[in-house]
């Protein structure tokens, strides 16, 4: 009897010098764990180039309206959701120099309001003579394009757009331009030459029921009815820091002039070694009531934050994931067009 019992001593004994290491191990392991994913209160997931690129895209396909037209039909005018006319001829498009016969696809982009220049990074930024960038005040954004069975159409002669001036402002002196993407993916605004001096194919025309922009333009692709806002003060350049982890790829810094709705300035260049965006061209005015915007993305969602600000010299403006929330697309673009 006294051997069974010292066989069982010696084995609880064993079992519980077993369960000892266990637990020991068990430890180590969860405290490795812990520092390996220790994030030091910034746990959410930082967003890739794709995946920031990809939420745009969506907002972009959101904003697409498709029409067909037949060539038999001859000239035809398209009405946009927001009540913008669109003349095309089909004698005025060819296909690799021929003339095309049956239907023809039409894909057609109109953007009008801040918020919805922010979700499709369409920003109003303006090449000025020097080269430099600087805020356009829009009359709308324009995209149109044409193909046939996926074939590109080549334009031979002009389109015509009529925009009714309560989408956006009624503004005198405004041009058509031509939007061309940079080296970085930025959207930058090319003035459209007029030989003869005029406004590059736009005039504005009252009417019994409002007044009309009437845009006349060769080209498919983007186009843009703006003119350059008019500031003759003082002006600067300004500097934003945005949370680690977040940069040029995943992320963008925009500009709200308070007043200016229907325009979305950006911070266009990225610095790596500081981690600050910048516009760099020394375009902003000071004492400008504005709102600054940080925007990225989060599991299919946008995370962003508004600061109101007012311009001053060479400031730095500092973003912390704190100040940020994480909504839809619907509410990052009512959240901008609700800014003064």
């Amino acid at each position: 009897m006294k051997n069974v019992n010292l066989l069982n001593r010696k084995k609880n004994v064993i079992f519980q010098f077993a369960f000892l290491v266990s637990l020991i191990v068990t430890l180590l392991i969860s405290c490795e764990k812990s520092d390996d994913n220790d994030c030091n209160g910034d746990c959410n997931p930082k967003p890739t180039a794709a995946e920031f690129e990809a939420i745009r895209e969506d907002a972009l396909i959101g904003m697409t309206q498709n029409f067909q037209l037949n060539v038999a039909n001859g000239l035809t005018t398209f009405t946009s959701s927001n009540g913008v006319e669109i003349d095309i001829n089909p004698a005025c498009l060819s296909l690799n120099g021929n003339a095309v016969t049956g239907l023809i696809d039409i894909k057609y982009i109109e953007v009008f309001d801040g918020g919805s220049m922010l979700v499709t990074d369409k920003t109003t930024m303006g090449v000025l003579p020097t080269g430099d960038l600087a805020m356009l005040i829009s009359g709308g954004e324009f995209y149109i394009n044409a193909t046939q069975n996926g074939q590109q159409l080549t334009l031979n002669c002009g389109m015509n757009l009529r925009i009714p001036t309560h989408l956006t402002n009624e503004e005198n002196d405004m041009k058509l331009w031509n939007g061309e993407m940079d080296e970085d993916g930025n959207l930058e605004w090319r003035e459209e030459n007029d030989p003869t001096g005029g406004q590059g194919g736009v005039f504005l025309e009252q009417g019994a029921n409002g007044s009309t922009y009437y845009a006349f333009f060769n080209n498919f692709g983007w186009t843009n009815v703006d003119k350059f806002y008019n500031h003759t003060g003082p002006k600067t350049q300004i500097l934003a820091t945005v949370p680690a982890g977040y940069n040029f790829d995943n992320s963008a810094v925009y500009l709200h002039y308070d007043g200016e709705g229907n325009a979305l300035a950006k911070l266009d260049t990225y610095d790596a070694t500081t981690g600050q965006f910048s516009e760099h061209y020394g375009q902003i005015p000071i004492g400008l009531a504005c709102h600054i915007i940080f925007a990225t993305e989060e599991n299919g969602q946008w995370r962003y934050a508004i600061k109101p600000v007012s311009i001053t010299a060479n400031t730095i403006y500092n973003f912390t994931l704190g100040e940020t929330i994480v909504g839809t697309e619907a509410q990052l673009v009512a959240a901008i067009n609700a800014l003064p």
